[in-house]
């Protein structure tokens, strides 16, 4: 079990404009040795977020000045963490749109806190999971490009080109093409790559791979409708076109 002393150089950025909702927030995750920054506004939030680089950020929807959905956005471009989002709303157009934003995970009010705590760590874990795995990954890679057809990855760099140009990607979207391009053109299945890329027992739903590819594909394909380079097995899963695969 994880100890309170643990958590305590984590900092969690609450991000709420309602103050009874983030003084209860700042209860229970200091008692549980976290630090904690507040936002009550989404302006406030980007600033707080890229200046104080927290280790997790509750984020809700429904914000003044900016809502929590372009914030997501604003912070997901410039900075990796996890991103749990937070909102009263119980649509499902709201949770498919924050997870193709690059939200981690999504939680709907009212909320156990125990639950709540229990996303905490499974993100936090996932991605001190994911880093561990790249680094040991990147030093023992005799490897350190990837070409598969137009695109190519840099892995020292975490870079991608698609015809020479750099695409501008998350390191999430980053791991999705690395893990795709190095299984040479075979399919892998939404589940798969749920469990290695996502790194753990997720607790949304398998959309969230989907959503993940269509925010790739808007970067890498000239058009999205005819992919040339991530290519999806009907009922399958997906994987990266090469000279030997079948289209």
């Amino acid at each position: 079990m994880e100890s309170v002393e643990a958590n305590n150089q984590r900092t969690i950025l609450i991000v709420d404009d309602e103050q009874p909702i983030v003084d209860i927030l700042v209860y229970n995750l200091k008692k549980e040795g976290y630090n904690t920054l507040e936002a009550n506004d989404g302006v406030t939030a980007v600033d707080m977020a890229l200046n104080n680089k927290p280790d997790l950020i509750l984020l809700d929807i429904m914000l003044p000045k900016m809502d929590g959905l372009t914030v997501c956005k604003k912070i997901r471009s410039k900075y990796n963490i996890p991103i749990l989002m937070l909102t009263a709303k119980d649509e499902e157009i709201d949770k498919i749109l924050g997870l193709e934003l690059g939200a981690d995970d999504y939680i709907t009010k009212p909320f156990s806190v125990r639950e709540l705590m229990a996303r905490i760590k499974a993100n936090l874990r996932k991605y001190e999971i994911k880093a561990e795995q790249y680094n040991t990954q990147k030093n023992n890679s005799t490897n350190k490009i990837i070409v598969a057809g137009d695109l190519t990855l840099d892995l020292d760099k975490i870079e991608a080109r698609v015809d020479g140009k750099v695409i501008d990607l998350t390191l999430r979207e980053f791991e999705v093409l690395k893990y795709l391009a190095l299984q040479n053109g075979q399919v892998v299945t939404r589940e798969k790559l749920l469990e290695t890329v996502w790194g753990y027992e997720y607790y949304g739903d398998i959309r969230t791979v989907d959503v993940t590819v269509r925010r790739i594909r808007g970067k890498i394909e000239k058009d999205t409708s005819a992919p040339k380079i991530l290519a999806t097995k009907r009922g399958i899963g997906y994987y990266i076109k090469t000279e030997q695969s079948d289209d």
